[in-house]
């Protein structure tokens, strides 16, 4: 099961056939559901080494999957799946929304199966308050194993609350994975973990970013050597 006492970094990839070029640089995979022709068949089909973490990210926090039972129920039947190591949930579909559907039922069952939920928070404009951030991650790490957030930094001051809420959190026993997005963030996603981010996400082919300011997945783990951020014992293969 996966732990993330120390740092992952996941290859975001919303094809499984990309595994193996993964396999040397990452500890697991993102598979984007949302992003995926057929992402069920695509799981059940699945052979490779890496755990995955399954993502099916709606259109109302930048994925491509409309709302509604049908993402829910996706991810549930997604669950059941051996390869399926962790689920990440988006924090406005937990704890009965009344504009998003609710994804409760999955958060349920994953903790049934003993399953990290990652629970995130994506803001495409602005890096909000110190203690906006911590109020999410609080919020996240109550209803789930990790909590991300993923913001989006205009400044380098921008980058700057977001490592030291990510610094603060850590303090405090949470387990947080955190990001800038951006050109002006693009270092946060190397330098994060310093911090005690817990989870960094990539694309294998440098052409196929899922989120702007993203290092392709050799050169961020090639960063992650040069500053000697501590790793799963047994990442690489």
């Amino acid at each position: 099961m996966l732990q993330f006492e120390s740092f992952h970094l996941a290859a975001s990839t919303p094809n499984l056939d990309d595994e193996p070029a993964a396999r040397p640089h990452a500890d697991l995979l993102e598979f984007r559901m949302d992003l995926a022709a057929d992402p069920l068949s695509a799981l059940g089909a699945y052979d490779g080494e890496l755990p995955i973490m399954v993502t099916n990210r709606p259109e109302w926090e930048g994925g491509e999957h409309p709302d509604g039972p049908e993402r829910r129920d996706q991810l549930l039947d997604a669950l059941s799946e051996p390869a399926v190591a962790a689920v990440d949930l988006e924090l406005r579909a937990l704890q009965a929304p009344t504009d998003r559907t609710d994804l409760d039922p999955v958060l349920d069952r994953a903790q049934e199966l003993g399953l990290p939920v990652v629970v995130s928070v994506h803001d495409f404009e602005r890096v909000p308050s110190r203690s906006t951030l911590l109020g999410l991650a609080q919020r996240g790490c109550r209803l789930g194993s990790v909590a991300k957030l993923a913001m989006t930094a205009t400044d380098p001051g921008d980058v700057l609350d977001l490592l030291a809420a990510t610094q603060d959190l850590t303090t405090c026993g949470h387990t947080v994975a955190t990001m800038a997005m951006g050109a002006p963030g693009a270092h946060s996603r190397a330098i994060a973990p310093l911090y005690g981010s817990k989870i960094g996400y990539a694309p294998i082919d440098p052409e196929s970013a899922t989120a702007p300011g993203q290092f392709d997945l050799a050169t961020l783990d090639g960063l992650l050597e040069t500053f000697d951020v501590e790793r799963p014992a047994d990442s690489k293969v």
